[in-house]
Protein backbone atom coordinates (compact mmCIF):
# COMPACT_ATOMS: atom_id res chain seq x y z
CA UNK A 1 0.00 0.00 0.00
CA UNK A 2 1.42 3.39 -0.50
CA UNK A 3 -0.09 7.10 0.65
CA UNK A 4 0.38 10.84 -0.55
CA UNK A 5 1.81 13.51 1.23
CA UNK A 6 1.23 17.10 -0.28
CA UNK A 7 3.95 19.33 0.70
CA UNK A 8 3.02 22.98 -0.33
CA UNK A 9 5.13 26.02 -0.41
CA UNK A 10 8.31 25.09 -1.52
CA UNK A 11 10.34 28.15 -3.04
CA UNK A 12 13.16 27.59 -5.39
CA UNK A 13 14.90 30.24 -7.84
CA UNK A 14 13.51 30.99 -11.00
CA UNK A 15 16.68 28.96 -12.61
CA UNK A 16 15.66 25.20 -10.79
CA UNK A 17 15.50 21.70 -11.43
CA UNK A 18 12.94 18.98 -10.56
CA UNK A 19 15.71 17.34 -8.19
CA UNK A 20 15.68 20.88 -6.76
CA UNK A 21 11.95 20.89 -6.09
CA UNK A 22 11.98 17.00 -4.61
CA UNK A 23 15.29 18.00 -1.77
CA UNK A 24 13.26 20.71 -0.87
CA UNK A 25 10.18 18.47 -0.55
CA UNK A 26 11.74 16.08 1.21
CA UNK A 27 13.46 18.73 3.81
CA UNK A 28 10.04 20.22 4.44
CA UNK A 29 8.57 16.28 5.07
CA UNK A 30 11.67 14.87 6.62
CA UNK A 31 11.14 11.99 3.89
CA UNK A 32 14.18 10.88 2.69
CA UNK A 33 14.07 11.36 -1.00
CA UNK A 34 15.46 7.70 -1.44
CA UNK A 35 12.02 6.58 0.15
CA UNK A 36 10.14 8.46 -2.21
CA UNK A 37 8.52 6.48 -5.20
CA UNK A 38 6.96 8.84 -7.13
CA UNK A 39 6.80 12.81 -7.44
CA UNK A 40 3.97 14.81 -8.86
CA UNK A 41 3.66 18.51 -9.46
CA UNK A 42 0.61 19.94 -8.29
CA UNK A 43 0.56 23.45 -8.30
CA UNK A 44 3.40 26.50 -9.60
CA UNK A 45 3.28 29.37 -9.39
CA UNK A 46 5.35 32.72 -9.40
CA UNK A 47 6.06 34.67 -5.62
CA UNK A 48 6.70 38.29 -7.42
CA UNK A 49 5.96 39.86 -4.01
CA UNK A 50 9.62 40.65 -3.75
CA UNK A 51 11.04 41.81 -7.30
CA UNK A 52 14.12 42.11 -6.55
CA UNK A 53 14.13 38.06 -5.82
CA UNK A 54 11.56 36.43 -7.42
CA UNK A 55 10.98 32.99 -7.24
CA UNK A 56 8.67 30.10 -8.06
CA UNK A 57 6.65 27.98 -5.49
CA UNK A 58 5.42 25.03 -5.98
CA UNK A 59 2.79 22.34 -4.48
CA UNK A 60 3.83 18.54 -4.60
CA UNK A 61 2.39 15.11 -4.36
CA UNK A 62 4.99 13.03 -2.98
CA UNK A 63 3.69 8.95 -3.22
CA UNK A 64 5.27 6.92 -0.65
CA UNK A 65 5.19 3.55 1.61
CA UNK A 66 2.05 3.52 3.90
CA UNK A 67 4.40 2.76 6.66
CA UNK A 68 6.72 5.95 5.87
CA UNK A 69 7.03 8.25 8.61
CA UNK A 70 6.07 12.01 7.82
CA UNK A 71 6.70 15.29 9.35
CA UNK A 72 3.41 16.68 9.33
CA UNK A 73 2.52 19.93 9.27
CA UNK A 74 -0.66 21.28 8.78
CA UNK A 75 0.60 24.18 6.69
CA UNK A 76 2.88 22.54 4.58
CA UNK A 77 2.63 19.16 4.80
CA UNK A 78 -0.02 16.95 5.34
CA UNK A 79 -1.49 13.22 4.11
CA UNK A 80 -3.80 13.38 1.11
CA UNK A 81 -6.42 11.71 -0.56
CA UNK A 82 -6.66 12.49 -4.06
CA UNK A 83 -10.10 12.21 -5.89
CA UNK A 84 -10.14 10.72 -8.82
CA UNK A 85 -13.45 11.20 -11.26
CA UNK A 86 -15.42 7.98 -11.94
CA UNK A 87 -16.87 7.20 -15.12
CA UNK A 88 -20.37 6.27 -14.97
CA UNK A 89 -21.20 2.67 -15.59
CA UNK A 90 -22.45 1.47 -18.70
CA UNK A 91 -26.15 1.62 -19.39
CA UNK A 92 -27.11 -1.98 -20.50
CA UNK A 93 -29.77 -0.57 -23.24
CA UNK A 94 -26.33 1.67 -24.04
CA UNK A 95 -26.05 1.40 -28.09
CA UNK A 96 -29.57 1.78 -28.02
CA UNK A 97 -30.51 4.65 -26.35
CA UNK A 98 -30.88 7.98 -28.45
CA UNK A 99 -28.91 10.88 -27.34
CA UNK A 100 -27.76 13.93 -29.40
CA UNK A 101 -26.04 16.64 -28.58
CA UNK A 102 -25.92 20.23 -30.03
CA UNK A 103 -22.90 22.17 -30.19
CA UNK A 104 -19.41 21.31 -30.43
CA UNK A 105 -17.97 23.53 -27.85
CA UNK A 106 -16.34 22.45 -24.71
CA UNK A 107 -19.75 21.60 -23.00
CA UNK A 108 -21.02 19.37 -26.06
CA UNK A 109 -17.65 18.10 -26.46
CA UNK A 110 -17.32 16.67 -22.95
CA UNK A 111 -20.82 15.94 -23.13
CA UNK A 112 -20.26 13.34 -25.77
CA UNK A 113 -16.47 12.04 -24.94
CA UNK A 114 -18.45 10.71 -21.77
CA UNK A 115 -21.52 9.45 -23.64
CA UNK A 116 -19.14 7.47 -25.63
CA UNK A 117 -17.01 5.87 -23.31
CA UNK A 118 -20.00 4.58 -21.44
CA UNK A 119 -21.07 2.94 -24.72
CA UNK A 120 -23.74 5.40 -26.17
CA UNK A 121 -23.36 6.35 -30.02
CA UNK A 122 -24.07 10.32 -29.36
CA UNK A 123 -24.91 12.27 -32.54
CA UNK A 124 -23.27 15.33 -32.69
CA UNK A 125 -24.56 18.60 -34.72
CA UNK A 126 -22.64 21.29 -34.63
CA UNK A 127 -24.08 24.57 -36.84
CA UNK A 128 -20.56 25.07 -37.77
CA UNK A 129 -17.50 24.08 -39.90
CA UNK A 130 -15.40 21.34 -38.56
CA UNK A 131 -12.07 23.16 -36.94
CA UNK A 132 -9.75 22.96 -39.75
CA UNK A 133 -12.43 24.41 -42.27
CA UNK A 134 -13.56 27.09 -40.32
CA UNK A 135 -10.02 28.54 -39.27
CA UNK A 136 -10.10 29.29 -43.13
CA UNK A 137 -12.97 31.22 -42.55
CA UNK A 138 -11.82 32.92 -40.14
CA UNK A 139 -8.77 33.96 -41.69
CA UNK A 140 -10.77 35.40 -44.73
CA UNK A 141 -13.27 37.67 -42.58
CA UNK A 142 -10.23 39.17 -40.90
CA UNK A 143 -7.96 39.49 -44.00
CA UNK A 144 -11.31 40.55 -46.58
CA UNK A 145 -14.12 41.25 -44.21
CA UNK A 146 -16.53 38.61 -45.51
CA UNK A 147 -18.13 36.91 -42.81
CA UNK A 148 -19.68 33.59 -43.02
CA UNK A 149 -22.58 33.62 -40.58
CA UNK A 150 -22.28 30.00 -39.68
CA UNK A 151 -18.73 29.69 -39.23
CA UNK A 152 -16.76 32.44 -37.64
CA UNK A 153 -14.78 32.90 -34.14
CA UNK A 154 -18.37 32.40 -32.34
CA UNK A 155 -19.97 29.05 -34.49
CA UNK A 156 -18.12 25.48 -35.44
CA UNK A 157 -16.48 22.61 -34.30
CA UNK A 158 -14.20 23.74 -30.77
CA UNK A 159 -17.08 26.77 -29.74
CA UNK A 160 -16.33 30.54 -28.80
CA UNK A 161 -12.98 29.28 -27.15
CA UNK A 162 -11.27 27.83 -29.84
CA UNK A 163 -10.10 31.69 -30.52
CA UNK A 164 -9.63 33.04 -27.41
CA UNK A 165 -6.39 32.22 -25.51
CA UNK A 166 -7.57 28.80 -24.66
CA UNK A 167 -7.35 29.67 -20.52
CA UNK A 168 -8.21 26.69 -18.33
CA UNK A 169 -8.87 28.20 -14.63
CA UNK A 170 -11.78 27.96 -13.03
CA UNK A 171 -13.37 29.09 -9.78
CA UNK A 172 -16.28 26.08 -10.00
CA UNK A 173 -15.05 23.80 -6.45
CA UNK A 174 -14.24 20.21 -7.47
CA UNK A 175 -14.74 17.58 -4.89
CA UNK A 176 -15.23 15.14 -7.60
CA UNK A 177 -12.37 15.57 -9.30
CA UNK A 178 -13.94 16.36 -12.73
CA UNK A 179 -11.52 19.43 -13.14
CA UNK A 180 -8.89 17.20 -12.91
CA UNK A 181 -9.94 14.98 -15.19
CA UNK A 182 -10.50 17.59 -18.02
CA UNK A 183 -7.16 18.88 -17.79
CA UNK A 184 -5.81 15.38 -17.98
CA UNK A 185 -8.00 14.72 -21.36
CA UNK A 186 -6.79 18.29 -22.60
CA UNK A 187 -3.32 16.22 -22.30
CA UNK A 188 -4.13 13.42 -23.58
CA UNK A 189 -5.22 14.94 -27.07
CA UNK A 190 -2.43 17.28 -27.02
CA UNK A 191 -2.15 19.91 -25.25
CA UNK A 192 1.02 20.52 -22.55
CA UNK A 193 1.41 18.61 -19.50
CA UNK A 194 2.33 21.71 -17.86
CA UNK A 195 -1.16 22.76 -18.01
CA UNK A 196 -2.28 20.48 -15.48
CA UNK A 197 -0.31 22.24 -12.47
CA UNK A 198 1.10 25.78 -13.65
CA UNK A 199 -1.46 28.30 -11.56
CA UNK A 200 -3.00 30.25 -14.87
CA UNK A 201 -3.21 27.45 -17.51
CA UNK A 202 -3.81 28.01 -21.23
CA UNK A 203 -3.28 25.83 -23.99
CA UNK A 204 -3.30 29.15 -26.65
CA UNK A 205 -5.50 29.05 -29.99
CA UNK A 206 -2.79 27.23 -32.26
CA UNK A 207 -2.73 24.28 -29.77
CA UNK A 208 -6.36 24.32 -29.03
CA UNK A 209 -7.72 23.86 -32.42
CA UNK A 210 -5.21 20.13 -32.70
CA UNK A 211 -6.81 19.20 -29.18
CA UNK A 212 -10.04 19.78 -30.45
CA UNK A 213 -9.67 17.62 -33.67
CA UNK A 214 -7.53 14.64 -31.85
CA UNK A 215 -11.04 14.63 -29.28
CA UNK A 216 -13.62 14.29 -32.30
CA UNK A 217 -11.58 11.37 -33.89
CA UNK A 218 -11.86 9.64 -30.28
CA UNK A 219 -15.69 10.24 -29.96
CA UNK A 220 -16.11 9.02 -33.45
CA UNK A 221 -13.79 6.00 -32.84
CA UNK A 222 -16.10 4.75 -29.32
CA UNK A 223 -19.17 5.07 -31.97
CA UNK A 224 -20.48 8.78 -31.73
CA UNK A 225 -20.56 10.52 -34.87
CA UNK A 226 -20.43 14.12 -36.10
CA UNK A 227 -22.75 16.58 -38.24
CA UNK A 228 -21.25 20.01 -39.06
CA UNK A 229 -23.14 22.72 -40.90
CA UNK A 230 -26.15 21.45 -39.01
CA UNK A 231 -27.86 23.83 -36.78
CA UNK A 232 -31.00 22.73 -34.95
CA UNK A 233 -34.19 24.48 -36.13
CA UNK A 234 -36.90 23.28 -34.09
CA UNK A 235 -37.79 20.90 -31.28
CA UNK A 236 -40.84 18.34 -31.04
CA UNK A 237 -42.01 17.27 -28.10
CA UNK A 238 -44.53 14.92 -27.36
CA UNK A 239 -46.36 14.50 -23.74
CA UNK A 240 -43.97 16.97 -22.34
CA UNK A 241 -40.84 14.35 -24.06
CA UNK A 242 -38.37 15.52 -26.27
CA UNK A 243 -38.79 12.96 -29.18
CA UNK A 244 -37.42 14.97 -32.30
CA UNK A 245 -35.23 17.69 -33.78
CA UNK A 246 -35.24 19.22 -37.08
CA UNK A 247 -31.91 20.13 -38.65
CA UNK A 248 -31.69 22.68 -40.83
CA UNK A 249 -34.78 23.18 -41.20
CA UNK A 250 -34.83 19.76 -43.80
CA UNK A 251 -35.28 16.30 -42.08
CA UNK A 252 -36.23 15.06 -38.23
CA UNK A 253 -34.13 13.13 -36.12
CA UNK A 254 -35.73 10.82 -33.07
CA UNK A 255 -34.03 11.72 -30.18
CA UNK A 256 -35.00 10.66 -26.29
CA UNK A 257 -31.79 12.73 -24.54
CA UNK A 258 -30.80 16.00 -26.03
CA UNK A 259 -28.15 17.53 -24.31
CA UNK A 260 -28.31 21.47 -25.31
CA UNK A 261 -24.78 23.19 -25.60
CA UNK A 262 -25.51 25.54 -28.50
CA UNK A 263 -23.09 28.77 -26.85
CA UNK A 264 -23.84 32.11 -25.64
CA UNK A 265 -23.77 33.61 -29.18
CA UNK A 266 -26.65 31.05 -30.98
CA UNK A 267 -29.49 34.06 -30.69
CA UNK A 268 -31.60 32.86 -33.53
CA UNK A 269 -31.49 29.25 -31.67
CA UNK A 270 -32.66 31.31 -28.41
CA UNK A 271 -35.93 32.30 -30.30
CA UNK A 272 -36.67 29.53 -31.62
CA UNK A 273 -36.66 27.77 -28.13
CA UNK A 274 -38.48 30.76 -26.73
CA UNK A 275 -41.05 30.47 -29.81
CA UNK A 276 -41.15 26.65 -28.67
CA UNK A 277 -42.37 27.77 -25.16
CA UNK A 278 -39.18 26.22 -23.57
CA UNK A 279 -38.52 28.28 -20.02
CA UNK A 280 -35.58 30.71 -19.80
CA UNK A 281 -34.95 33.93 -18.22
CA UNK A 282 -33.08 37.23 -19.18
CA UNK A 283 -29.79 37.10 -16.88
CA UNK A 284 -26.84 39.61 -15.97
CA UNK A 285 -23.97 39.98 -17.92
CA UNK A 286 -21.00 42.42 -18.38
CA UNK A 287 -20.41 44.72 -21.78
CA UNK A 288 -17.02 46.96 -22.55
CA UNK A 289 -13.70 47.13 -24.44
CA UNK A 290 -10.82 45.57 -25.43
CA UNK A 291 -7.69 47.73 -24.03
CA UNK A 292 -4.42 47.15 -24.92
CA UNK A 293 -1.22 48.08 -23.20
CA UNK A 294 2.46 46.98 -24.54
CA UNK A 295 3.53 44.01 -22.63
CA UNK A 296 6.86 44.90 -21.75
CA UNK A 297 4.91 47.44 -19.69
CA UNK A 298 2.86 45.03 -17.83
CA UNK A 299 5.80 42.47 -17.16
CA UNK A 300 7.93 45.37 -15.65
CA UNK A 301 4.62 46.28 -13.28
CA UNK A 302 4.19 42.60 -12.43
CA UNK A 303 7.72 41.25 -12.04
CA UNK A 304 10.09 44.51 -11.81
CA UNK A 305 12.02 46.28 -14.53
CA UNK A 306 15.24 43.63 -14.32
CA UNK A 307 13.32 39.90 -14.59
CA UNK A 308 14.54 37.62 -16.89
CA UNK A 309 11.79 36.61 -18.76
CA UNK A 310 13.56 33.97 -20.45
CA UNK A 311 12.66 32.67 -16.65
CA UNK A 312 9.12 33.38 -16.45
CA UNK A 313 5.20 33.17 -18.20
CA UNK A 314 4.27 36.38 -19.93
CA UNK A 315 2.62 38.50 -17.10
CA UNK A 316 -0.81 38.32 -16.61
CA UNK A 317 -3.09 40.84 -14.32
CA UNK A 318 -6.43 40.41 -12.69
CA UNK A 319 -8.46 43.24 -11.75
CA UNK A 320 -11.75 44.90 -10.50
CA UNK A 321 -13.50 48.13 -8.98
CA UNK A 322 -16.91 49.17 -7.73
CA UNK A 323 -17.83 52.02 -9.40
CA UNK A 324 -19.15 54.99 -7.56
CA UNK A 325 -22.68 54.61 -9.51
CA UNK A 326 -22.49 50.87 -8.00
CA UNK A 327 -21.30 49.54 -11.61
CA UNK A 328 -19.08 46.62 -10.95
CA UNK A 329 -16.01 46.75 -13.39
CA UNK A 330 -13.34 44.62 -14.28
CA UNK A 331 -10.98 42.67 -16.58
CA UNK A 332 -12.32 39.53 -18.17
CA UNK A 333 -10.12 37.01 -20.12
CA UNK A 334 -6.57 39.00 -19.94
CA UNK A 335 -4.90 37.89 -23.07
CA UNK A 336 -0.72 38.28 -22.72
CA UNK A 337 1.06 38.26 -25.74
CA UNK A 338 -2.45 38.49 -27.65
CA UNK A 339 -4.15 39.94 -30.09
CA UNK A 340 -7.72 41.74 -30.37
CA UNK A 341 -9.78 39.84 -32.71
CA UNK A 342 -12.77 40.92 -34.69
CA UNK A 343 -15.50 37.97 -33.03
CA UNK A 344 -18.60 38.55 -34.96
CA UNK A 345 -21.17 36.23 -35.69
CA UNK A 346 -24.08 38.71 -37.33
CA UNK A 347 -24.48 40.65 -40.50
CA UNK A 348 -23.93 44.25 -40.06
CA UNK A 349 -23.66 43.89 -36.26
CA UNK A 350 -19.50 43.61 -34.54
CA UNK A 351 -18.01 42.39 -31.83
CA UNK A 352 -14.96 41.78 -30.25
CA UNK A 353 -12.68 39.20 -28.07
CA UNK A 354 -9.32 38.49 -27.44
CA UNK A 355 -6.80 35.60 -28.55
CA UNK A 356 -3.16 34.44 -27.88
CA UNK A 357 -1.54 31.34 -29.48
CA UNK A 358 0.31 29.00 -27.24
CA UNK A 359 3.53 31.52 -26.70
CA UNK A 360 1.99 34.48 -26.01
CA UNK A 361 4.49 36.36 -27.97
CA UNK A 362 2.66 39.70 -29.57
CA UNK A 363 3.95 43.25 -28.36
CA UNK A 364 0.51 44.00 -26.73
CA UNK A 365 -1.04 42.77 -23.95
CA UNK A 366 -5.19 42.61 -24.02
CA UNK A 367 -8.20 42.27 -22.09
CA UNK A 368 -11.76 43.36 -21.65
CA UNK A 369 -12.62 45.64 -19.38
CA UNK A 370 -16.31 45.62 -18.59
CA UNK A 371 -19.22 46.81 -16.50
CA UNK A 372 -21.85 44.96 -14.95
CA UNK A 373 -25.38 45.44 -16.57
CA UNK A 374 -28.26 43.87 -15.21
CA UNK A 375 -31.88 43.15 -16.83
CA UNK A 376 -32.98 46.75 -15.77
CA UNK A 377 -30.35 48.12 -18.23
CA UNK A 378 -32.34 46.40 -21.17
CA UNK A 379 -35.38 47.48 -22.91
CA UNK A 380 -38.00 44.90 -21.75
CA UNK A 381 -36.14 43.54 -18.98
CA UNK A 382 -39.14 40.77 -18.56
CA UNK A 383 -38.89 39.36 -21.95
CA UNK A 384 -36.31 36.11 -22.03
CA UNK A 385 -34.66 37.55 -24.71
CA UNK A 386 -34.33 41.34 -23.78
CA UNK A 387 -30.40 40.83 -23.10
CA UNK A 388 -29.72 40.03 -26.54
CA UNK A 389 -32.14 42.81 -27.84
CA UNK A 390 -29.54 45.03 -25.65
CA UNK A 391 -26.38 43.27 -27.38
CA UNK A 392 -27.77 43.63 -30.75
CA UNK A 393 -28.19 47.24 -29.86
CA UNK A 394 -24.24 48.03 -28.90
CA UNK A 395 -23.19 45.79 -31.66
CA UNK A 396 -24.79 47.71 -34.27
CA UNK A 397 -23.43 51.10 -33.44
CA UNK A 398 -20.05 49.39 -33.44
CA UNK A 399 -20.29 48.44 -36.86
CA UNK A 400 -22.16 51.67 -37.89
CA UNK A 401 -19.19 53.79 -36.26
CA UNK A 402 -16.14 51.70 -38.44
CA UNK A 403 -18.51 50.65 -41.65
CA UNK A 404 -17.84 47.42 -40.37
CA UNK A 405 -14.59 47.71 -39.05
CA UNK A 406 -13.30 47.21 -35.43
CA UNK A 407 -13.70 50.83 -33.94
CA UNK A 408 -10.67 51.92 -32.57
CA UNK A 409 -9.68 54.72 -29.83
CA UNK A 410 -6.74 55.97 -27.52
CA UNK A 411 -8.50 56.31 -24.18
CA UNK A 412 -7.42 60.13 -23.81
CA UNK A 413 -9.51 60.69 -26.58
CA UNK A 414 -12.52 58.41 -25.26
CA UNK A 415 -12.39 60.19 -22.23
CA UNK A 416 -12.76 63.61 -24.65
CA UNK A 417 -15.13 62.03 -26.68
CA UNK A 418 -13.20 62.69 -29.72
CA UNK A 419 -11.92 60.55 -32.85
CA UNK A 420 -8.24 59.35 -32.41
CA UNK A 421 -6.06 60.15 -35.30
CA UNK A 422 -3.47 57.60 -34.72
CA UNK A 423 -1.74 55.49 -32.23
CA UNK A 424 0.58 56.87 -29.78
CA UNK A 425 3.86 55.13 -28.93
CA UNK A 426 2.88 51.60 -29.70
CA UNK A 427 0.86 50.31 -32.52
CA UNK A 428 -2.59 47.80 -31.91
CA UNK A 429 -2.19 44.15 -32.17
CA UNK A 430 -6.24 43.72 -33.86
CA UNK A 431 -6.90 40.57 -36.55
CA UNK A 432 -9.63 41.93 -38.70
CA UNK A 433 -9.57 45.37 -40.56
CA UNK A 434 -9.85 48.41 -38.17
CA UNK A 435 -10.53 52.03 -37.79
CA UNK A 436 -11.03 54.61 -35.53
CA UNK A 437 -14.33 56.25 -33.82
CA UNK A 438 -15.76 57.34 -30.59
CA UNK A 439 -16.45 54.72 -29.03
CA UNK A 440 -18.01 56.53 -26.37
CA UNK A 441 -21.22 56.88 -28.65
CA UNK A 442 -21.83 52.90 -28.40
CA UNK A 443 -22.53 52.50 -24.44
CA UNK A 444 -25.27 54.68 -22.00
CA UNK A 445 -23.35 57.72 -20.73
CA UNK A 446 -23.17 55.45 -16.53
CA UNK A 447 -21.02 52.31 -18.38
CA UNK A 448 -18.84 54.96 -19.81
CA UNK A 449 -18.48 56.56 -16.70
CA UNK A 450 -18.12 53.51 -14.42
CA UNK A 451 -15.23 52.61 -17.48
CA UNK A 452 -13.16 55.47 -17.21
CA UNK A 453 -13.70 55.46 -13.19
CA UNK A 454 -12.11 51.47 -13.39
CA UNK A 455 -9.29 52.15 -15.80
CA UNK A 456 -7.99 55.34 -13.41
CA UNK A 457 -8.29 53.18 -10.21
CA UNK A 458 -6.49 50.21 -12.19
CA UNK A 459 -3.83 53.16 -12.89
CA UNK A 460 -3.59 53.32 -9.10
CA UNK A 461 -2.45 49.50 -9.08
CA UNK A 462 -0.62 49.05 -12.56
CA UNK A 463 1.57 52.10 -13.39
CA UNK A 464 0.50 53.27 -17.03
CA UNK A 465 -2.77 51.20 -17.09
CA UNK A 466 -4.95 54.45 -17.64
CA UNK A 467 -2.24 56.07 -20.02
CA UNK A 468 -3.75 58.48 -22.36
CA UNK A 469 -2.24 56.18 -25.75
CA UNK A 470 -3.97 52.96 -24.34
CA UNK A 471 -5.73 51.30 -27.35
CA UNK A 472 -9.87 50.54 -26.52
CA UNK A 473 -11.77 48.18 -29.48
CA UNK A 474 -15.25 47.70 -29.15
CA UNK A 475 -17.92 46.27 -28.71
CA UNK A 476 -16.65 43.27 -25.99
CA UNK A 477 -20.67 42.23 -25.69
CA UNK A 478 -20.09 38.08 -25.75
CA UNK A 479 -19.02 37.86 -22.32
CA UNK A 480 -22.05 35.21 -21.24
CA UNK A 481 -24.80 34.15 -22.20
CA UNK A 482 -27.84 36.99 -21.70
CA UNK A 483 -30.19 34.14 -21.25
CA UNK A 484 -30.39 31.02 -18.88
CA UNK A 485 -32.71 28.45 -19.90
CA UNK A 486 -33.68 26.59 -17.00
CA UNK A 487 -33.32 22.83 -15.59
CA UNK A 488 -34.00 21.42 -12.69
CA UNK A 489 -31.46 19.31 -10.38
CA UNK A 490 -31.90 16.35 -12.86
CA UNK A 491 -30.02 19.30 -15.39
CA UNK A 492 -33.62 18.97 -17.20
CA UNK A 493 -35.61 21.63 -18.14
CA UNK A 494 -39.42 21.18 -17.89
CA UNK A 495 -39.13 19.35 -20.84
CA UNK A 496 -38.17 15.95 -19.91
CA UNK A 497 -35.30 14.77 -21.76
CA UNK A 498 -34.06 18.06 -22.51
CA UNK A 499 -30.68 19.20 -20.49
CA UNK A 500 -29.49 22.48 -21.33
CA UNK A 501 -25.70 22.54 -20.67
CA UNK A 502 -22.97 25.11 -20.49
CA UNK A 503 -21.94 28.89 -21.50
CA UNK A 504 -24.98 29.26 -23.62
CA UNK A 505 -27.33 27.67 -21.25
CA UNK A 506 -26.26 30.09 -18.25
CA UNK A 507 -24.41 27.83 -16.78
CA UNK A 508 -20.94 28.17 -17.31
CA UNK A 509 -18.23 30.67 -18.04
CA UNK A 510 -15.04 29.85 -19.51
CA UNK A 511 -13.83 26.39 -21.71
CA UNK A 512 -13.58 24.63 -18.55
CA UNK A 513 -16.73 25.47 -16.57
CA UNK A 514 -18.24 24.61 -19.74
CA UNK A 515 -16.28 20.84 -20.03
CA UNK A 516 -17.33 20.15 -16.73
CA UNK A 517 -21.00 20.98 -16.84
CA UNK A 518 -21.15 18.80 -20.15
CA UNK A 519 -19.83 16.01 -17.78
CA UNK A 520 -22.24 16.76 -15.32
CA UNK A 521 -25.08 16.71 -17.74
CA UNK A 522 -23.60 13.30 -19.23
CA UNK A 523 -23.68 11.24 -16.10
CA UNK A 524 -27.42 13.02 -15.97
CA UNK A 525 -28.43 11.16 -18.68
CA UNK A 526 -26.68 8.21 -17.41
CA UNK A 527 -28.50 8.06 -14.61
CA UNK A 528 -32.00 8.44 -16.09
CA UNK A 529 -30.75 5.37 -18.23
CA UNK A 530 -29.80 3.63 -14.94
CA UNK A 531 -33.25 4.04 -13.06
Amino acid sequence: MKKVIRVSQISVPLAHTKEQILKKACALSQIPAKKVLDMQIIKQSVDARKKDALSYTYTVHLVVDEHQKVKKNPAHVQEVHPVKYQIPAKPENASDIKAAVIGAGPAGLFAAYELAQCGLCPQVYERGKAVEERQQDVETYWSEGSLNPESNVQFGEGGAGTFSDGKLNTLVKDKFGRSRYVLETFVKFGAPEDILYVAKPHVGTDVLRNVVTQMRQEIIRLGGTFHFSSKVTDLRMKDGNMCAIEINGQEWHEVSHLVLAIGHSARDTFEMLYERQIPMAAKSFAVGMRVEHPQEMINHSQYGTDADMSLLPTATYKLTHQASNGRGVYSFCMCPGGFVVNASSEPQRLAVNGMSYRKRDSHNANSAIIVSVTPEDYPDGSHPLSGVAFQRDLEEKAWNLAKGKVPQQLFGDFEQGKVSTGYGSFESCVKGQHDFANLREIFPEALNEAFCEGMHAYGRKIVGFDRADCILSGVESRTSSPVRIHRDETFQSEIRGLYPCGEGAGYAGGIMSAAMDGLKVAEAILQQEMK
